[in-house]
């Protein structure tokens, strides 16, 4: 049954796109693909009637749909003759609001994901957030994660553009070997969209407790605007911006619109968000998922945090899951980049994550700084009566370490849990 569904939505969702014609933004990446749809979203409502890809709705499911404009109805087999019914009905009754722009995410887990995505919607416009080690367990090594993701790109006709990240090298070699126009994004200088004169909003500030938004000029062609990122944390948030107003850019849309556009972004749960802890400590809410590069950009960005007298910045890392034969290389270097952002607590959560313990204690970090746990429930448990008032805490992990146990555990309010938290409707939350 499963089979004849997801073959159903596929064809159907193929022949929507092709009656309504809507122009199609994808969006792939190895970490960052959610935060930068947000952002995308966000630049063309200005201007357009637009979609974003439902939920984290990105794969054989999931993508077709946001095309047809539904919701999972999970197991309810009558649920799902409802999807099909509504997905008929968008192609025999022509609906005068579907949305002229779709922006979808493309994830890919295995060989032949991309393919299979790209076969029932094509995009005129790819975004290529970042090329890194997740999901080595299927493809084996960067190179063939990286061949998957360009599919993505390759796929744009020469009249559609590819906008990649500037800052990576594999970005940049996938962005060789496409047809369509490129815009660039980054901090690089070669950067066709950059940002110059980043500010965090802690700075010059005297506790992390202080801890709001992000701030920076945003630079093209010759022209600079201010933008100001209000209510999101860390350079992620930066990276999605600027991929946005590439699309925003390529789009005709001026720069100041998409400032003020940028101004209104909500990052989704267990992204860098911030939550008030117990004992007046701050959470970093990183947890909805984990992979090197991702966990060792929020540690840098920690490690920024002006603290209070006697306060810590305290990183909570869990396993990394998914890395294949990169999994003990991965944990380590995230291990030399704890000792090198100051971090004054570190607790590892899992098997895989000792590795960062003992990467970090190699390179300087003392063991007396070192903490470490078998899951989120016993680390939950050590933490209750070791945070100092003052406290800034990153938590991360991959999903199956269900890190975000370890946040509700020290949230100054925990009733809040299923409004801020990520996966609080998994049935073993």
């Amino acid at each position: 049954m499963k089979k004849i569904i997801q073959w159903l939505l596929k064809i159907l969702a193929k022949w929507i796109v092709l009656r309504y014609q809507p122009e199609i933004i994808g969006i792939t990446g190895s970490a960052g693909k959610t935060s930068t749809r947000e952002a995308v979203f966000a630049v063309l409502s200005v201007k357009y009637s637009t979609r974003q890809t439902i939920k984290n709705y990105n794969n054989e499911f999931g993508l077709p749909l946001t095309i047809i404009g539904v919701s999972s109805p999970g197991s309810s087999l009558w649920g799902w003759f409802l999807v099909i019914r509504r997905a008929i009905s968008l192609l025999l009754v022509k609906d005068k609001n579907y949305p002229e722009i779709l922006v979808l995410e493309y994830g890919i887990d295995r060989p032949g994901d991309m393919f299979y995505l790209l076969s029932i919607a094509r995009p005129q416009f790819g975004i290529l957030t970042l090329i890194g080690p997740s999901h080595l367990e299927f493809f084996g090594n960067l190179e063939k994660v990286e061949r998957e993701k360009g599919l993505l790109l390759k796929s744009i006709t020469p009249n559609g553009w590819a906008i990649i990240n500037a800052d990576d090298e594999r970005c940049r070699s996938v962005a060789k070997n496409v047809s369509s126009k490129v815009i660039s994004f980054g901090f690089n200088d070669k950067a066709t969209v950059r940002a110059v004169e980043i500010f965090f909003g802690f700075e010059h500030e005297a506790s992390g407790s202080n801890l709001r938004g992000v701030s920076f000029k945003l630079s093209y062609d010759g022209s600079v605007v201010p933008v100001l990122l209000p209510q999101v944390l860390g350079y992620g948030a930066i990276y999605a911006a600027l991929a946005a107003a590439a699309i925003g850019v390529a789009k005709g849309i001026n720069l100041i619109d998409i400032s003020q556009a940028l101004r209104n972004i909500e990052l989704p749960r267990g992204r860098m968000t911030l939550i008030e802890g117990k004992n007046n400590t701050t959470i970093i809410d990183d947890t909805y998922n984990a992979s090197p590069e991702p966990v060792m950009s929020a540690l840098r960005y920690l490690g920024k945090v002006p603290m209070g007298i006697n306060a810590r910045r305290v990183a909570i890392l869990g396993d990394m899951k998914e890395l294949g034969s990169f999994s003990v290389e991965g944990h380590r270097l995230v291990g030399q980049v704890v000792y090198e952002n100051s971090i004054d607590v570190l607790i590892v959560v899992g098997e895989l994550a000792k590795e960062i313990g003992a990467s970090a204690n190699k390179v300087g970090l003392s063991k007396e700084k070192l903490f470490q746990f078998d899951n989120a429930t016993t680390a939950s448990e050590y933490l209750k009566n070791h945070l100092i008032e003052g406290d800034v805490i990153l938590i991360k992990g991959s999903q199956s370490m269900r890190m975000e146990r370890i946040v509700k555990s020290i949230m100054a309010e925990p009733t809040k849990a299923k409004d801020l938290l990520v996966r609080q409707d998994w049935t073993d939350a």
